[in-house]
């Protein structure tokens, strides 16, 4: 048997609902500091080092974090449908 529930809310109420914390202010503080850091690169060479200072492992740390979210969506590929029926067999 399956049941679905529609809840309608902001994200706020979601996240408030759900127990997560408020990040807001993390958030735009985060993106001050990245338009700060934006506002000097007028080439696509100062754009490659400033990437290059955040991400310091590169294209390394890329595929990690891309194993991560693969990892954390249950094995399954990316784009891949689930089966309506529950059942994900082959």
């Amino acid at each position: 048997m399956k049941v679905h529930v529609e809840i309608e809310c902001t994200p706020e109420e979601a996240r408030s609902f759900m127990g997560l914390p408020d990040i807001s202010k993390a958030n735009s503080v985060y993106s001050d500091n990245m338009a700060e850091a934006m506002r000097g690169v007028t080439s696509p060479d100062q754009l490659q080092d400033l990437a290059r200072t955040m991400a310091p492992m590169g294209q390394m740390g890329l595929k990690l974090f891309q194993n991560f979210v693969e990892g954390s969506m249950g094995g399954r590929a990316p784009g891949k449908p689930t089966d309506p029926s529950g059942s994900d067999k082959a």
